[in-house]
C-alpha cells in the first residue's frame, strides 16, 4: 500500500515554484508547461517541480468531481 501523508514529503519546498512562476510573470501551470517544453534550460529542481505542480493540480481538479 502507497504512504498515505506521500505529498507532504514531496513538497520540500513550499511556495518556490509559485514564487518562480510569478517571477516569470506565469501562473504557475502555464510556467510548469514552458519548463516542461522539450528543450527547456530550466534546471533539474525546477523540472521536478513542475511536474509535481501539474500532478497536483490533476489532484485538484479529479476532486472537484465529487
Amino acid at each position: 500500500m502507497a504512504e498515505r501523508r506521500w505529498i507532504q514529503g514531496a513538497i520540500s519546498r513550499p511556495g518556490a515554484f509559485s514564487a518562480k512562476a510569478k517571477a516569470a510573470g506565469k501562473s504557475t501551470s502555464a510556467f510548469a508547461r514552458s519548463v516542461l517544453k522539450e528543450g527547456s534550460q530550466a534546471s533539474t529542481r525546477t523540472k521536478r517541480q513542475a511536474a509535481l505542480a501539474q500532478t497536483l493540480a490533476r489532484f485538484r481538479r479529479s476532486r472537484t468531481k465529487f
